[in-house]
């Protein structure tokens, strides 16, 4: 066979591992976090055994904090019962080549406990509302937009010097910059090879508005596999910049006096290869159909509530200032881009753009949210408020979203919808996951309080 690219059939991997191409095999899910958890496997063992059978995992995983020390208060797993394990079951049609990676195939698993979806996982939460999506006869399509800070720093050294003082890989605002965006070609280049090459296709990258600051787009797709695509992508980036001695960092506001990085979602429904959300209603300036706007209204309403899975950490809040490109109020709006959520498109290109997310998102998370409040918002009907015109962050009246954690856990933990779509299980797991973070942050002496109390308090 020829060099093979992108996503492969198990044959070709057996074929490949049978010319010495491939040797590893990564068995891989994502923690509450987003990051990659799991296990390399010799590719002969991996053809030979796991194929079959998958993997298994200590359940802590999906209890740990940051550190990755295991925490308690959760029903699912704790000392009591002993952190047993969970199965790890092998999704083939995420396998592919880790370009990236010499000799390294990656395949994404959903979690199981016995033989069914753990409920709690990441991946099988949005599995359950695309399963919900399509009892109405529906898909969902969508892309996220990530921005970045890359810097000449490698993540060792920026360790080291405690994240201070790193220099970022830009030293102007390069927002569509092509000579400052040149500078640092030999990574993005590089990022855009191998992802295309590890089967994840590229629109584009482009610098942003902070010094250093940069966006990657791929591709849209079917939700499920665009998830999988934005965890590998932030995966394949980070080892790439650990190759060339630098790092990147998708923390939502890194800076206090530079821009955030977003993760803006565009989310359309589908029905028999067509569009759902075009129509010839009139709403605003657009013609539409009963589903985007229920959908629409929905994820509006919702937003609150949900909103630990757009902004999970305690950073995620500081993006959100006015004037900043980051989104201040729950408003819709057309190709406005100081909206919460902003729709663009028309007809079969018609999609809504929420830009209420940070980069720190886990998109797993993000999309589950966001199908749960539209799947309300059509079931019941809603209608969204009259289309908003003008500058929002002058605007009066709107409504807002919680601006800490702390209170956005609390709106979590109180939701109706996030029982009756998630279900109560996973409800109190993530409650107590966002609760931990909080606790985490309260306990912590940070520099500003030294910097701004040790001498003159």
């Amino acid at each position: 066979m020829g060099a093979a690219k992108g996503k492969i059939k198990l044959d070709e991997l057996q074929a490949l591992a049978e010319q010495g191409k491939v040797d590893t095999l990564l068995m891989v899910f994502t923690d509450l976090y987003g990051r990659f958890l799991g296990k390399r496997y010799d590719i002969d063992f991996f053809l030979e055994e796991a194929i079959k059978t998958g993997s298994h995992c200590c359940n802590y995983l999906l209890t740990v904090d940051m550190e990755m020390e295991p925490v308690q208060g959760y029903a699912f797993s704790n000392w009591e019962q002993g952190y047993g394990d969970f199965h790890l079951v092998p999704d083939f049609s995420t396998l592919r080549l880790a370009s990236w990676l010499e000799a390294t195939a990656l395949v994404i698993c959903d979690v199981h406990q016995g033989d069914e979806l753990l409920p709690l996982a990441p991946r099988s939460m949005l599995k359950i509302q695309l399963q919900r999506l399509s009892e109405l006869g529906l898909t969902a399509k969508g892309a996220s937009e990530l921005e970045y800070y890359l810097y000449q720093n490698s993540y060792q050294e920026a360790a080291a010097q405690q994240h201070q003082g790193l220099e970022p890989s830009g030293w102007y605002l390069e927002d569509y910059h092509i000579l400052q965006g040149s500078r640092q070609e030999k990574y993005h280049g590089a990022v855009r090879r191998h992802l295309r090459d590890s089967g994840i296709p590229v629109e584009n990258s482009k610098g942003e508005w902070g010094k250093g600051q940069h966006e990657l787009n791929i591709r849209y797709a079917e939700l499920l596999e665009m998830a999988d695509r934005h965890v590998i992508m932030k995966q394949c980036m980070k080892e790439l910049a650990e190759q060339q001695g630098h790092s990147v960092t998708f923390m939502a506001k890194p800076h206090a006096d530079q821009a955030g990085s977003s993760c803006h979602i565009h989310l359309s429904l589908w029905q028999e290869g067509k569009n759902a959300f075009a129509g010839d209603q009139a709403l605003g300036l657009l013609r539409v159909s009963k589903r985007f706007s229920s959908f629409l209204a929905g994820w509006m309403r919702h937003t609150p509530e949900m909103m630990v899975c757009y902004g999970p950490t305690i950073n995620s809040y500081k993006r959100f200032q006015a004037g900043s490109w980051a989104p201040t109020k729950i408003a819709w709006s057309y190709d406005n881009r100081t909206a919460g959520f902003r729709v663009v498109g028309q007809d079969q290109s018609l999609r809504i753009e929420c830009r209420i997310p940070g980069a720190d998102c886990n998109p797993y998370l993000a999309f589950s949210a966001a199908l749960a409040s539209g799947i309300a918002g059509l079931e019941q009907g809603l209608q969204p408020p009259p289309m908003f015109q003008g500058d929002l962050y002058q605007a009066q009246g709107q409504p807002t979203f919680p601006l800490t954690l702390a209170a956005a856990q609390n709106l979590f933990s109180q939701s109706a919808l996030v029982d009756s779509a998630f279900g109560a299980a996973a409800k109190s797991h993530l409650s107590h996951f966002f609760a931990t973070e909080v606790r985490a942050f309260q306990n912590a002496v940070t520099d500003w309080e030294r910097n701004r109390y040790y001498e003159r308090i």
